[in-house]
């Protein structure tokens, strides 16, 4: 049950007629996984923190560089050289102490990714390369734990709700076949992008995490797709793959 202290800092979303008590206390009962603590991972996790989440597992191997601190707004010059998900754990907690964070410096694949992912009520797909993201859509489909899936590069970004739960929902290999995809060419570090463009994907993914633990209001379906540079959103219909490798036949 939620104290006094809880009640406050979390009263204006406990207004909501769409939320109430019960859908604050469900997302204070749940647990988040967020893959990648930065561009995307770094504001999708202060708001799922901040909104009260109450587990987090951040997930990162790699360290906090110069060129990050341009958009990677989770971490400080002081943390250059950090490990990415104990310096997102630190900004995290900060902003709430009451979430419980775990951060996991590693590479997570195969059976240790989807370990991680099964104890999850959502996983966060906050990366940026395909290899990561088939991996953790394969995660998601063999453990049935729902995926929002987020990209940005250059200009453009985009978000994708994937709920295995769903018979008729696709997965992200229905939108991006395995054979199709070049990992080296599709980095921020080979292609640039705007720093405000990815705070705006990584916060529309904390919407639909919100959305997804709290109950309130629909889950976004289909593919949202955000041309920055003419300020257009675009939404498209995804159906589901009968030949996909990964959720054929499930």
């Amino acid at each position: 049950m939620m104290d006094d202290q809880a009640l406050l800092r979390y009263s204006r979303q406990i207004m909501l007629p769409e939320v109430e008590i019960g859908g604050q206390q469900r997302l204070l009962d749940a647990h988040a996984v967020i893959i990648g603590a930065g561009g995307l991972g770094s504001p999708a996790g202060m708001y799922l923190a901040a909104m009260g989440v109450g587990r987090l597992t951040l997930v990162d191997a790699d360290e906090v560089e110069l060129s990050n601190l341009q958009r990677q707004i989770a971490h400080g010059q002081a943390d250059l050289g950090r490990n990415k998900a104990e310096s997102a754990r630190t900004s995290f907690s900060a902003l709430n102490p009451g979430c419980e964070i775990t951060a996991i410096n590693d590479h997570l694949l195969g059976e240790a990714l989807k370990e991680v992912v099964a104890t999850a009520d959502v996983v966060l797909d906050c990366t940026d390369r395909f290899s990561s993201r088939y991996a953790i859509n394969a995660a998601s489909r063999a453990t049935g734990v729902p995926l929002v899936s987020g990209a940005a590069i250059r200009f453009s970004g985009q978000v994708a709700v994937f709920d295995p739960r769903d018979p008729e929902c696709p997965c992200y290999a229905c939108l991006y076949p395995p054979d199709d995809s070049d990992d080296e060419a599709m980095t921020c570090a080979e292609n640039g992008v705007m720093a405000p463009l990815v705070g705006l994907i990584g916060t529309f993914q904390a919407v639909e995490t919100f959305k997804l633990l709290s109950g309130a209001g629909q889950v976004h379906r289909g593919l949202a797709t955000f041309d920055a540079l003419r300020g257009q959103w675009r939404q498209f219909r995804l159906p589901r793959d009968p030949e996909c490798p990964v959720c054929r036949g499930r």
